[in-house]
């Protein structure tokens, strides 16, 4: 992990631990998914044609393989901005679960926060995996190594709500060009979903079992392979087959896939025909929330921080009885999807300010009624339990 950004970086990286008996059969389960990643012709960098609109053949391979791989979006200078507040983040975390102060005795981050906010694991573990938590979505349990002696009790791998925590995190919401993604997948009236931080420590980082996000539309008449959304994953220090998110392509177009029956057809969670998410810093990943995708725990030496931001389709949400761990359930009318979907014009005004040279992105549905969205520090002041207005379908 690069310390260019903050003197107060994480702990230097604990020892690899491995899967004891089965280690070897791991990575060359690793191997091979990284080899069939690379063959799907899902990479590159983002481009658009002379009219604005994003190359048709990523699109293709987008709703072919339900991931895209944008390589090189996010640069050197706005990648030191969001590490310094990731560094700030961790420097922040309680000292256990349920404390109310950090390290230092100061508030720990999300104290006092009403929504969802800080997702604790033992480290290595599998915490959905086998439960009802989250509608029961993650019916199989990952296999949980053993951590070194030394790990803490638990570790924060997920945090919701992110960017009242981080207004670097902020700025890269309102990036033109993967706003201009979002609306030549979701149609320009896009709306939001939710936001998070997804933290895999090295040695510790828990795992996440094979799940497909969405629990509305699954029975809808209209349903399709673009109903419950995607999520943007910006890889901070990249990712790897041994700490990145796995798929299995084109899945977000079979419907509700049956999880167990396919775990118990493979003989192991190690699905012979997902692949991993490979990624270098700065590269953004496209990801359909309906693909089959899971996580193993991050037995490597490598971190994984991923800034998570998801988007939908307006259609999809207006209307819509709300479901999901992100918030209470709630029927998601206009003003309600307007006044989340603020989030994205002061995004767009932050990162007007922080980059003025660069062209901000036009939000249509601002633009029509000249809403205007300014990013000040009053507005920062108010983004606390923001999302409890998430868009969770």
């Amino acid at each position: 992990m690069s310390t260019a950004a903050s003197e107060a970086a994480p702990a230097p990286a604990p020892a690899r631990v491995d899967y004891g008996p089965e280690e070897a059969a791991f990575q060359a389960y690793l191997k091979a998914g990284e080899r069939r990643a690379f063959e799907l012709g899902n990479r590159g960098p983002i481009r658009f044609l002379p009219d604005g609109s994003l190359a048709p053949d990523i699109l293709d391979a987008y709703w072919r393989c339900g991931f895209y791989v944008f390589e090189g979006v996010v640069g050197a200078e706005e990648l030191a901005d969001v590490e310094a507040d990731l560094f700030d983040i961790i420097d922040r975390l309680p000292t256990e679960q349920g404390s109310p102060v950090d390290a230092k005795g100061r508030p720990a981050l999300a104290h006092g926060c009403e929504a969802p906010t800080l997702f604790w694991s033992k480290p290595l573990a599998d915490p959905f995996g086998g439960t009802d938590l989250a509608n029961g979505r993650h019916p199989v349990k990952m296999f949980e190594p053993v951590a070194a002696a030394d790990a803490p009790k638990e570790v924060v791998y997920l945090i919701l709500g992110s960017l009242q925590f981080s207004e670097a995190c902020v700025r890269l919401y309102g990036h033109p060009d993967l706003l201009a993604v979002a609306a030549a997948v979701n149609g320009e009236d896009f709306v939001p979903f939710a936001d998070a931080l997804f933290i895999k420590e090295p040695g510790r980082g828990a795992s996440v079992a094979w799940h497909q996000d969405g629990v509305t539309h699954w029975e809808s008449p209209d349903w399709d392979q673009g109903s419950h959304g995607f999520n943007f994953m910006a890889q901070i220090y990249g990712c790897t087959p041994a700490n990145g998110v796995w798929v299995v392509p084109g899945s977000h177009r079979l419907g509700k896939v049956d999880i167990k029956a396919k775990v118990a057809e493979a003989g192991t969670e190690r699905l012979p025909d997902a692949v991993p998410m490979v990624c270098g810093p700065g590269d953004v990943v496209i990801s359909n929330r309906q693909v089959l995708h899971g996580s193993f725990a991050n037995t490597s030496d490598e971190w994984r921080v991923t800034v998570n931001m998801g988007f939908h389709r307006r259609a999809s949400v207006l209307g819509v009885q709300g479901g999901g761990v992100h918030n209470a359930p709630a029927v998601y009318d206009d003003d309600r999807i307007r006044q989340r979907s603020r989030m994205i014009g002061y995004a767009i005004d932050a990162r007007r300010q922080r980059f003025p040279n660069e062209t901000p992105y036009v939000y249509r549905p601002f633009a029509d009624t000249g809403e205007v969205c300014r990013w000040t520090p009053d507005v920062k002041a108010t983004l606390k339990d923001y999302n409890l207005l998430d868009l969770s379908i």
